[in-house]
C-alpha cells in the first residue's frame, strides 16, 4: 500500500469558534509577555538583591571568622553566633547542615550571606515562604529586618545525597 499525499484543498483557514481561540491565546501570550517583566520588577516576591562569585575557602574562611569572634554558645555540638545588628551575618550551607546558628535580634536590619562549599542546596526559611537556591562559589546576600521573636527552622529543599532529610539549621530571633 502506497502512501498518498493530502488533497491539494486539505487545508481551511480558521474560521468561527477555531478564530476566536487563536486570537484568546494570542492575547493572552502578549498580556503574559508585558505582566512577567512587570511582575519582577513592581512585586515583592522576587528576590533580585545581592549575588556574586566568591571563592569558596574565602567564604568558609568569613564563616570560621564569624565564629571565632561572635560565638555565644552551642547547640547540639552547633556554634550559636550572634553577629551585630546592622552588619552582616555568614550563613554556610554543606552536606548535611546549615552552619552556625544565627542569633539576631528582633526590628534590628542584617545582611545574610549565605553560600555553599560543595554542591546546590535549597534553602528555605519555615514557617515563612522564603525559598533561594545556594550554589557553591556564589554569595547570596538576603538583607533582612526580624519582626518576630521566636526559633526559625532552615531546610535544605534541594536533594543533595543521602542526608538531606537531615540537612535543618535555625535562626533564633530574640
Amino acid at each position: 500500500m502506497s502512501i498518498h499525499p493530502p488533497p491539494k484543498d486539505w487545508f481551511q483557514p480558521p474560521a468561527g469558534p477555531e478564530r476566536l481561540w487563536i486570537g484568546v491565546g494570542l492575547i493572552w501570550c502578549l498580556v503574559m509577555f508585558i505582566a512577567m517583566p512587570y511582575a519582577h520588577f513592581k512585586g515583592k516576591q522576587n528576590s533580585t538583591g545581592e549575588s556574586y562569585a566568591v571563592e569558596k575557602v574565602a567564604f568558609q574562611a568569613r564563616v570560621d571568622q564569624q565564629v571565632a569572634t561572635n560565638q555565644v554558645g552551642t547547640m547540639n555540638g552547633i556554634p550559636i553566633v550572634e553577629p551585630s545588628p546592622g552588619g552582616d551575618a555568614y550563613l554556610l550551607g554543606r552536606m548535611w547542615s546549615w552552619y552556625p546558628i544565627l542569633k539576631l535580634k528582633k526590628d534590628q536590619e542584617y545582611r545574610i550571606h549565605i553560600s555553599s562549599t560543595d554542591l546546590q542546596h535549597g534553602f528555605s526559611l519555615l514557617p515563612m515562604n522564603m525559598n533561594f537556591q545556594i550554589l557553591p562559589g556564589y554569595d547570596h546576600v538576603l538583607t533582612m529586618t526580624p519582626t518576630s521573636a521566636g526559633e526559625f527552622e532552615i531546610i535544605c529543599n534541594e536533594f543533595c545525597g543521602i542526608g538531606h532529610h537531615l540537612m535543618t539549621g535555625r535562626i533564633i530571633v530574640e
